[in-house]
């Protein structure tokens, strides 16, 4: 059985970087480079958090808040306490 967690992420769009900044309650602050126009900054993010764990690309994709700055990001291949670990946060 696969395992995967889902990660409550407060998105910031157009940071000079893309970077984690760390925990605002239950959720993980992370900046994105790009805008927030046409998706792209939703892209950016899975890409980053990807890259990040150590991960494909997609075994990260958004379940929740396509137009919001709260996200739900479902994370394949990990559980909640390997995610933390792995991003050190």
């Amino acid at each position: 059985m696969e395992k995967f967690c889902s990660l409550a992420i407060k998105a910031v769009p157009n940071a000079p970087r893309s970077a984690i900044v760390g925990w605002l309650g239950d959720a993980l602050k992370i900046k994105v480079h790009a805008p927030a126009l046409d998706g792209r900054a939703n892209d950016a993010l899975c890409e980053f958090l990807a890259d990040e764990l150590g991960l494909p690309r997609r075994a990260v994709s958004l379940a929740q808040g396509d137009k919001s700055r709260q996200k739900l990001v479902r994370i394949a291949g990990l559980t909640l306490a390997e995610v933390r670990a792995k991003l050190g946060v």
